[in-house]
């Protein structure tokens, strides 16, 4: 702790009074702004501050250097930890390159200024400026971080403003959909042109599956082990998912909705590479084919692999409507064809798929199924809940379980992430081969 003389106000009497001696960490931010001339770097930021420090002798105890955007509060991992170490009294000061770097938003900007007024965090230090916590210096501190959240806030309305436009005009504000490329001419924003190595594909996709009713995962394997087609932005084979996006998408036919999912649709000023009557034809045919659901989670998903190939085995779901209206679902496990395209792995019904883990139960050692210590758990648990909630005095023991008939249970009437967890508890790889499950 250091010390200063300073006067009391009475005549002939001074007093010694204690000053807190200020220990700086310095906080560097990649700026969001996208002129060049007026954004540093972090290295940067954080060399020029330290130039500071050691021309006006401040010690530095730490330094923090962060990418995460000042724009939304409380969404900086690095920022959220300077503040706890300034409660935690690791340093009293910050030293950073504008008022900008700390603060875009009124939640974090009233966490610095309360340290501030408990007298935790003694001064922000930047390139040109001090802030004490004095009112005049706390107010336009705050000045300062509304206008760069003011200046966040235009820009967002702008950028909106802008796109809004653009669309309305027919032109498309985004990466261009496989088949088209993006104009790369500073005065041709949103305007897109046929991409003619791909178009032609794209178009040959369409038709193969209304003419001649190909399936998803067939054109999938068209496109990457016959065409080898690649993207054009990031030069990768499009997936199974990506293939259905496109089968689905409406800007091949001249419309797109933006943004997705609002309800506002547009007609592009891009050239269609099929009509709309081929992209109903090619609805249609996909409701009356196995879809595979690329983003729905099935009961044993990942957990198999092909004993033919080594590809993974795959869920598809199938919806058959019945005369009297009802509609069945039926769920098929096969290969992927991910290693090989002609594997004869075949498809077999999960019921079938569930009836086989069931006779696994039989023939395998208990001892491998790591669930054993789930279903003590579960037991504790409905002991706790008889003598409780029903007040039974029954006594029931672990040893009184059938641990096979509980996992029989599960794979029958379980949720799909208990079927996951129990087999996913096995030691051992599971592969189907010829529609048999084994574990090896």
């Amino acid at each position: 702790m250091e010390t200063h003389i300073q006067s009391t106000g009475l005549i002939g009497k001074e007093v010694i009074l204690p000053t807190i001696k200020i220990k700086y960490c310095l906080y560097a931010r990649k700026s969001t702004e996208s002129d060049e001339k007026q954004m540093l770097s972090i290295d940067s930021q954080v060399k020029e501050m330290l130039n500071i420090a050691e021309r006006e002798n401040l010690e530095i105890i730490d330094i923090r250097r962060e990418s995460h955007s000042a724009k939304d509060s409380g969404q900086r991992p690095v920022f959220k930890e300077l503040l706890e170490d300034i409660r935690r009294k690791r340093f009293n000061g910050i030293l950073t390159w504008a008022p900008d770097r700390l603060s875009r938003n009124a939640g974090d900007l009233g966490s610095l200024v309360d340290l501030m007024d408990e007298k935790q965090l003694l001064e922000i230090r930047t390139y040109g400026q001090h802030f004490h916590n004095s009112p005049n210096e706390k107010f336009l501190l705050m000045i300062l971080c509304s206008q760069a959240k003011l200046e966040n806030d235009n820009k967002s309305i702008n950028v909106k403003r802008g796109l809004k436009t653009r669309v309305e005009m027919g032109l498309w504000p985004s990466v261009a959909p496989t088949g088209y490329l993006n104009s790369k001419n500073v005065g041709e924003k949103g305007v897109i042109y046929t991409d003619k190595q791909r178009a032609p594909i794209i178009r040959k996709m369409f038709e193969k599956v209304a003419y001649e009713k190909w399936s998803g995962r067939k054109i999938y394997n068209w496109l990457k082990f016959d065409l080898n087609l690649k993207t054009a932005s990031g030069n990768k084979n499009l997936t199974l998912s990506n293939v259905y996006m496109i089968l689905q998408n409406h800007f091949y036919y001249g419309t797109y909705e933006y943004p997705k999912e609002s309800g506002n649709w547009y007609r592009g000023k891009h050239e269609p590479l099929i009509t709309k009557e081929l992209f109903d034809q090619v609805q249609e045919q996909m409701k009356r084919s196995v879809i595979r659901v690329e983003n729905k989670e099935f009961a044993f998903t990942k957990l198999m692999t092909c004993g033919l190939c080594g590809s993974g085995i795959t869920p598809d779901e199938k919806f058959k409507k019945q005369k009297d209206g009802s509609v069945h679902r039926h769920v098929y496990y096969g290969c992927n064809g991910s290693k090989d395209r002609d594997c004869k792995g075949g498809y077999i019904n999960e019921i079938d798929l569930i009836k086989q883990f069931e006779e696994l139960m039989e023939s395998i050692n208990i001892d491998e199924i790591g669930i054993k210590e789930k279903i003590k758990n579960e037991v504790q648990r409905f002991k706790k809940f008889n003598q409780i909630v029903l007040n039974s005095k029954d006594k029931i023991e672990v040893r009184d379980i059938d641990i096979r008939n509980y996992c029989k249970y599960i794979l029958r009437n379980g949720t799909d992430g208990e079927k996951r967890e129990l087999l996913g508890c096995l030691r051992g790889k599971i592969t189907l081969k010829e529609k048999r499950i084994n574990l090896e």
